[in-house]
């Protein structure tokens, strides 16, 4: 009956068995508390000052093979760039170039990031009619051995030209994608002021949500929670993606009613891409 028998020997203060190098966890913040992102930190930028496209933060990606949509533009690595004035201009132009009747950019960062508030302030080409389709994005860092859709894709900005005065919002992964006619989207948002004047779009992506915004945070335009019982599936996003900016011209969705020839050169411009963490 020992056991049942009561201690007479006092218990040791906690502080006096802690290891001396004992450090107090850090409080796990809520992520969807209205001050997280209140003292983020910028910690990665590109201002696009100077005369030339950083070599250090961007590569082109160059093609004319239709980019699994049926896009008609040969994305090459002269010609359809320029920096000054303190932005940078992706140029979509009527050319033909090695089999292709228009040229245009498209930029990969060469960095990755996993989590953050993603800011890009630009201003859409003057709309001129219809046939391109601007976009500002991120992908897995993965799809080269994954494959899109499993890689994840999020769409911080599209727009198609014979919509104008519209931008969309949109997550892609195997589970929602464009392909099935499942995607996370905004659907079109209004915006009378989108190929006039410059707007940062933006989302907030932690491990619970992504919620993307125009002009402030507060202006949540989607949001989408990380679902319940997730998997890489329908949520690919616990891991790093790197930013694209691209014109294309045509395809599946920007060419849905066709491409006015006579909108060229079309010009977008970007005056920021930053990167804020926690």
């Amino acid at each position: 009956m020992a056991s049942c028998q009561s201690s007479s020997v006092a218990e040791e203060p906690l502080e006096s068995i802690l290891p001396e190098n004992f450090e107090t966890p850090p409080t796990i913040e809520d992520v969807f508390a209205p001050d997280y992102w209140d003292d983020a930190q910028l910690v990665w930028s590109d201002e696009f000052d100077g005369t030339a496209l950083s070599a250090e933060n961007w590569k082109l990606e160059t093609g004319n093979h239709g980019w699994g949509n049926n896009e008609l533009q040969n994305y090459i690595s002269e010609g359809n760039v320029e920096v000054g004035d303190g932005t940078l201009k992706i140029i979509a132009k009527k050319e033909t170039f090695d089999g292709s009747n228009y040229t245009s950019a498209r930029l990969n960062s060469k960095k990755e990031f996993r989590y953050g508030k993603m800011e890009i302030r630009a201003k859409i080409p003057e709309y001129k009619g219809k046939g391109i389709w601007p976009a500002l994005w991120m992908l897995g860092y993965d799809i080269n051995s994954v494959g899109w859709p499993a890689c994840g894709e999020i769409d911080i900005m599209e727009y198609v030209s014979y919509s104008p005065n519209e931008v969309h919002f949109s997550i892609h992964s195997t589970a929602n994608n464009h392909v099935k006619g499942t995607q996370i989207t905004s659907g079109p948002v209004p915006m009378e002021t989108i190929e006039e004047e410059f707007h940062t779009y933006g989302v907030l992506w932690t491990d619970k949500y992504m919620k993307f915004y125009i002009d402030t945070a507060e202006n949540v335009q989607l949001n989408f929670i990380r679902p319940a019982n997730s998997n890489s599936d329908n949520w690919p996003f616990s891991k790093p993606f790197y930013f694209l900016m691209n014109i294309a011209v045509g395809g599946n969705w920007g060419g849905l009613e066709g491409v006015d020839n006579t909108i060229f050169p079309a010009v977008m411009e970007v005056d920021y891409v930053r990167v804020y963490q926690k």
